[in-house]
């Protein structure tokens, strides 16, 4: 068995595939008609499609989960990110843990939490 990444859902592919590569230079591998595999093993289905195969409902914003990324120029990162996602949801903005690391918190436009913090 082979580890390849995390899928999370999402509204649009379109979407969400430009935002991932707006702010974190990920690339389209694969697209499979509401199902996309982007570079570092993320992995995007559209809602309809979750919600049919698993006969679930998304939950949006449930904050048990999140995507982390680690960038060194984080002041650098959270320009960019205001530039271009101005209205982005923040659950924390830029802030220092009591050990050192600079973190943001926020969602992706379709819930998806996502922690981007300075190497360890």
């Amino acid at each position: 068995m082979k580890y390849k990444g995390i899928l999370i859902v999402v509204n649009d592919c379109r979407r969400a595939l430009k935002f991932y590569h707006d702010l974190f230079g990920l690339q389209l591998v694969r697209d499979n008609d509401g199902n996309m595999e982007l570079s570092g093993g993320l992995y995007l289905q559209e809602t309809g499609y979750w919600e049919k195969f698993t006969g679930k409902r998304v939950l949006s914003r449930n904050n048990s989960t999140e995507l982390y990324f680690e960038e060194a120029d984080i002041e650098a990162f959270v320009e960019k990110l205001e530039k271009l996602y101005p209205d982005i949801e923040y659950v924390n903005r830029l802030m220092t843990h009591s050990w050192g690391q600079k973190v943001v918190r926020f969602y992706d436009p379709d819930g998806n939490l996502i922690e981007v913090g300075t190497p360890v």
